[in-house]
């Protein structure tokens, strides 16, 4: 029973570890610019497509999922001026924008690319054989640059100084804004940050899974879930929650059914909103 809870334990881990990517972008758009960014998925998406292209014309895989997620970004930052800076703090009008754009990148994707699964090949093979437990090289590397991105976006939060203007905007933007800090360069970066995230995500998951223009819809709802659980706005909820979610997939889909884990993990969400309606790490309002 111990081997099994073990196994069951790292690829929730490692399941967990790729929800938080998702997670962290909306979470941190939600928390600094009022937005409920229901594009996400999309970015995701774009994040995996663009593995795939670049990959296509020759590009490594490290070299492609880079590129490709920083052209996510900037392509958030540019939606960003575009669009959502107008709906700014207005969560309904947001959220009707956001699922407009969902639907326009969608049918661009199959436009441009049809229906079709297209797959991207794995940068890695063979299995990690540690006792009774196996990991397959690629969902272990998966989970090692997922826990490394997390890393490295806590240094840039708590270290750097525009990582600093967002948590202060994320606090109180007029008394950010009165201390210096400019309120529309943050929202850009955050929202551009945001989407890169998401993009990493796609282009990690895209060789595990195949790429269609559709792949960003469960990503994005067990985002909305992490959010719940964690508190919307809250980074450290946007771990806890996502990790939180893994495990409890792993366990109940391991030791019971798939589908009766998703009914479970939904009565899992509905009991925490029950019992703390602000989430686990989340502030009263």
């Amino acid at each position: 029973m111990g081997q099994l809870l073990a196994q069951i334990l790292v690829n929730g881990l490692i399941s967990g570890s790729t929800y938080v990517l998702v997670a962290l972008g909306f979470t941190m758009i939600s928390g600094i610019m009022r937005v409920l960014n229901f594009a996400h998925g999309e970015f995701y998406m774009m994040g995996a497509y663009g593995v795939y292209v670049l990959t296509q014309y020759g590009l490594g895989y490290f070299p492609a999922l880079l590129i490709g997620a920083i052209i996510v970004g900037a392509f958030g930052v540019v939606m960003e001026r575009l669009i959502f800076r107008w709906v700014i703090g207005r969560e309904v009008n947001g959220l009707i924008v956001a699922l407009g754009l969902s639907v326009v990148l969608k049918a661009l994707a199959l436009i441009i690319f049809g229906p079709v699964e297209l797959a991207v090949t794995r940068p890695v093979h063979g299995t990690l054989d540690l006792g009774s437990v196996s990991i397959p090289y690629d969902r272990l590397l998966v989970g090692g640059c997922a826990f490394g991105i997390m890393l490295l976006f806590y240094f840039f939060l708590t270290f750097t100084r525009v990582g600093l203007a967002m948590r202060a905007v994320a606090q109180d933007e007029k008394i950010a804004a009165i201390q210096g800090v400019r309120p529309s360069f943050i929202h850009a970066a955050a929202f551009g940050l945001g989407c890169l995230l998401a993009g990493l995500a796609g282009g990690l998951m895209a060789p595990i899974y195949t790429v269609n223009p559709t792949i960003g819809e469960l990503p994005m709802g067990k985002a909305f879930v992490i959010v719940i659980l964690g508190g919307l706005g809250s980074i450290p909820g946007a771990v806890v929650g996502g990790l939180l979610l893994g495990i409890a997939e792993s366990f109940f889909s391991t030791l019971i059914d798939g589908t009766v884990s998703a009914m479970l993990v939904f009565a899992l969400v509905v009991l925490v909103i029950i019992v703390r309606p602000q989430g686990l790490m989340g502030r009263s309002l």
